[in-house]
């Protein structure tokens, strides 16, 4: 199984890239995670060329036939039991892997909004990208782990 996310920019903050790496090493159990960047754009460019860029670069890195995902303020809220069982389904379906794009800091294109199979949301809350890569991994991990009845999820 793999997992596969498309953000733009870098993470330069150490605390994010320690809570990156360890739950990366703790889904290697259950799948294969592949962070993939792409170049995000100055704050100085238009918002909308700004989106436009930042989305084709993120549909470039994206398969037609990938089952897409997107971290979206508009999206569904789930709970972790749900977000579990949408992974889990979704990876049967998707060949074993699901695609899944983290907008900027200006969001997502139209474009990729509208490619998505599943938007979802973590709340109404804002957060940077950079933290929401890492609260992803965590409900990935925390998904897995409800699905095989092991501790870690109450």
């Amino acid at each position: 199984m793999k997992i596969r996310i498309i953000c733009p920019g870098r993470i330069k903050e150490s605390f994010l890239l320690d809570g990156i790496a360890e739950y990366k090493k703790r889904l290697s159990k259950y799948c294969t995670v592949e962070i993939t960047e792409v170049p995000d754009c100055p704050d100085s460019m238009p918002v909308d060329q700004a989106l436009k860029t930042e989305g084709e670069r993120i549909l470039s890195k994206t398969a037609q036939h990938d089952v897409l995902w997107v971290m979206d303020l508009h999206g569904k809220e789930y709970t972790s039991e749900e977000i579990s069982d949408l992974m889990i389904d979704d990876l049967e379906r998707g060949g074993s892997t699901i695609t899944i794009a983290i907008g900027g800091s200006n969001g997502l294109s139209p474009e990729v909004v509208a490619r998505a199979d599943r938007r979802i949301c973590f709340g109404k809350i804002t957060m940077t990208h950079q933290m929401t890569r890492l609260l992803l991994l965590e409900q990935l991990y925390r998904g897995f782990k409800i699905y095989n009845h092991e501790k870690y999820h109450k």
